[in-house]
């Protein structure tokens, strides 16, 4: 009897003991397979991730692309202009449209990209060129939603343009053209007191109190050379009546 009782207690020990290994294994193999859950909710996580920043590296790298010959054809569309070359410069702008709209559409999903900087860059050289064609040809100013670019830009672009303006003014003064060139500076004069009614900070303009400043004294120099020139012209006429008041004088008396 003391026997199977000694018996019974050393089973209820071993089972006990074998319980608790299974329990501490079963814990074990619990706690593995939730390290492997972990591990593989990480993986697609950072798969996920990946592939969001792949696309976005790429359309970042498009971007970068096309704000490239947005610029370059701008560019080109502004000398051409100053040539009178009007035909080249309506067909490179409108190169330099197209990119800008794909660029646009591209970077809808990514605005990070979009207001990164380099696109409003060159949205800025591209109101340029535009901005100064129509000046030039003494046109309608285009809106900033017709050229598809951010108001910031175009204000930008805008004064820029002043500045080209003013490459144009002077060639006209060396062919003698007053009154196309006063024309032209009326229209600058116009843009400069539309600009400086754009009293915010230079984070919603990027930086046009600067360009305003700038068109300042484009214009200063400009009227400048527009005045010295309207006053050589009356000099000269001056001098040339006098001159045929002399020679009629003369020709009297020797009659």
């Amino acid at each position: 009897m003391r026997a199977a009782v000694v018996l019974t207690g050393t089973t209820s020990i071993n089972s006990a003991i074998i319980t608790a290994r299974y329990l501490t294994r079963l814990k074990a193999l619990c706690s593995f397979e939730r390290r492997i859950g972990t591990l593989a909710s990480i993986t697609e996580i950072a798969e996920q991730i990946r592939t969001l920043l792949d696309a976005t590296n790429q359309a970042r790298e498009e971007a970068l692309r096309l704000a490239r010959e947005v610029i370059r054809f701008s560019a080109n569309s502004v000398r051409a202009s100053h040539r009178e070359e009007y035909d080249t410069a309506r067909q490179l702008m409108a190169e330099a449209r197209t990119r800008n709209d794909q660029m646009r559409e591209l970077l809808k999903t990514h605005p990070e990209i979009y207001y990164a900087g380099y696109v409003q860059d060159a949205q800025k050289e591209y109101a340029e060129a535009e901005l100064t064609y129509a000046i030039i040809s003494e046109q309608s100013l285009p809106r900033h939603d017709e050229l598809g670019v951010e108001p910031p830009a175009y204000l930008n672009g805008l004064a820029e343009a002043i500045g080209e303006c003013r490459r144009r003014v002077l060639d006209l003064l060396r062919h003698g053209n007053l009154d196309r060139s006063e024309r032209i500076l009326n229209i600058m004069d116009e843009a400069y007191y539309a600009l400086i009614t754009f009293d915010y900070p230079d984070a919603v303009t990027q930086g046009l109190r600067r360009q305003t400043d700038m068109v300042r004294a484009v214009l200063e120099r400009t009227r400048a050379d527009i005045t010295l020139l309207q006053q050589q012209q009356e000099l000269e006429n001056t001098i040339r009546s006098a001159i045929e008041q002399l020679s009629n004088g003369t020709r009297s008396e020797n009659s």
